[in-house]
């Protein structure tokens, strides 16, 4: 088979190196005699999945430049969270291309149990995101109960601190522009919040 591999280290500083995992991985290909026609290396954080050598590969996949794609570990691969790396598995799989995790020998598409792992794989896939899904239902709920919409506390609420605040600020004898850049606010913002404490 056509093989391609993926190798990923976090830092650009020279302090860790590909070259263990590539080492490795090319002997194992050669013990299964599959012929490494690709390899893949990025050194950069495994939580984006903008790698460039990571989209390459995806990129190569989708021609069917190779039939497998081994790599060290699931976390080599990708760190972007449960979905979005079965994620990825799915989308070879659909490329019709097989994976090999080196160090996880449960992560293997090409033996007799393929049809079985991409099935458990698919459902572990599924129940992440309905979890996902009830986390973030429970906490815009536990958000609309605090008195906050989408998790952020209300303007009407948070104004009239402010403006208080301000009038405090400006009694004794701040400037606007230092009270701008006391609270983080733009000048304009300060004049507005002043005038409607002095309507109130």
């Amino acid at each position: 088979m056509r093989t391609a591999i993926y190798a990923r280290v976090s830092t650009k500083d020279g302090r860790q190196d590909t070259e263990n995992q590539l080492r490795q991985l090319r002997a194992f290909a050669t013990t299964q005699d599959w012929a490494v026609v690709h390899e893949y290396v990025d050194r950069a954080s495994g939580k984006r999945g903008d790698r460039e050598q990571f989209q390459k590969m995806f990129g190569a996949a989708s021609r069917r430049e190779f039939d497998v794609l081994l790599f060290w570990s699931l976390d080599r691969l990708s760190r972007e969270g449960t979905v979005e790396t079965l994620n990825h598995l799915q989308r070879l799989t659909g490329y019709g291309v097989n994976y090999r995790s080196f160090t996880e020998q449960y992560l293997d598409s090409t033996g007799m149990f393929k049809e079985a792992v991409i099935g458990i794989l698919a459902a572990v896939a599924k129940q992440e995101r309905v979890r996902l899904s009830e986390r973030t239902i429970a906490g815009l709920q536990r958000a609309k109960a605090q008195g906050r919409v989408g998790g952020r506390p209300k303007a009407e609420d948070a104004e009239p601190k402010l403006a208080a605040r301000i009038g405090r600020l400006r009694s004794d004898g701040w400037s606007i522009r230092a009270i701008a850049s006391d609270v983080g606010k733009s000048p304009n913002t300060i004049v507005r919040l002043l005038k409607a404490e002095r309507v109130e």
